[in-house]
């Protein structure tokens, strides 16, 4: 029972989503919506190679055959204190403060190696600045990302990791308004999607391999999953001190990624 409910939750969620965007309330433009319906058709999922997203809008912008089927709608990771206030839906109860080692990303680590799809907030929050901090020369970064690595690195094949880069949905929901104005979206937002390219596996080896040549032999823990698998036989293992060190480098590969995409789009400073 408790399956029919979740599975009915998320369709009508999707097909409440998809009419929304679609009775003329807002503008919306899609790029690039081929890369996640390739990765939602491989045959490659059925064999255990999941899929990665870093947003959730991509609810709304399906054919609506997608809702009808747990394989091509994403589970996600949801605070217990935010996201998870009913159980029903694909939402994987995450405890902030308790880190990546918490069952819901061992959770989404299985679900992954069944083929599903999960959406990961990078940033591990909604974030909608004016302006994103500059260097310089005025080349804008977001904010340090934090979710995902462990999810990613462990997998037993490399998942499809899809960039997707959104504007104007600040304008359509901006934080900070007062009840009830803040449930309410504003009309006239011209919004649109961009998914970009997936994240090469080699991206993400080559970034370890470096830190690698700066590592020691000492007090090392063996990688797991693929990475294990398909890095070079001269890295039998990472050591513990300089763990972190190579989660902080695979962290960067994704968000430079997602940086890139989003300056085709809004240029260098990321806003629009």
């Amino acid at each position: 029972m408790n399956g029919f409910v979740s599975r009915a939750t998320v369709t009508a969620v999707g097909l409440a989503c998809k009419a929304f965007l679609n009775i003329g309330y807002c503008s919306l433009t899609v790029s690039g919506l081929h890369h996640l319906s390739d990765a939602l058709k491989s045959p490659t999922r059925t064999d255990g190679q999941g899929l990665i997203t870093d947003d959730p809008v991509a609810w709304g912008v399906l054919p609506a055959r997608h809702y009808l089927s747990s394989r091509t709608t994403r589970w996600t990771l949801g605070a217990s204190d935010v996201m998870f206030t009913n159980p029903h839906g694909q939402i994987i109860e995450t405890f902030r403060g308790k880190g990546i080692y918490q069952p819901a990303v061992d959770t989404a680590i299985q679900k992954l190696d069944q083929g599903g799809w999960v959406h990961l907030f990078g940033e591990g929050k909604v974030n909608q600045p004016r302006d994103y901090p500059q260097d310089v020369s005025g080349i804008a970064s977001l904010p340090r990302f934090k979710w995902g690595v462990r999810i990613l690195m462990e997998t037993m094949k490399p998942p499809v990791i899809i960039p997707m880069w959104l504007t104007g949905f600040d304008k359509l929901m901006p934080e900070g308004r007062v009840a009830p104005w803040k449930f309410l979206p504003r009309y006239g937002a011209q919004l649109s999607v961009t998914f970009g390219n997936p994240v090469s596996p080699s991206e993400i080896l080559d970034a370890i391999r470096a830190v690698d040549s700066k590592m020691s032999p000492p007090d090392s823990v063996q990688p797991t999953g693929w990475v294990r698998d398909q890095l070079l036989l001269k890295l039998q293992a990472i050591p513990m001190a300089q763990e972190d060190h190579v989660r902080s480098a695979v962290t960067a590969v994704i968000q430079q990624r997602v940086e890139a995409l989003g300056r085709t789009i809004c240029g260098d400073t990321l806003t629009r």
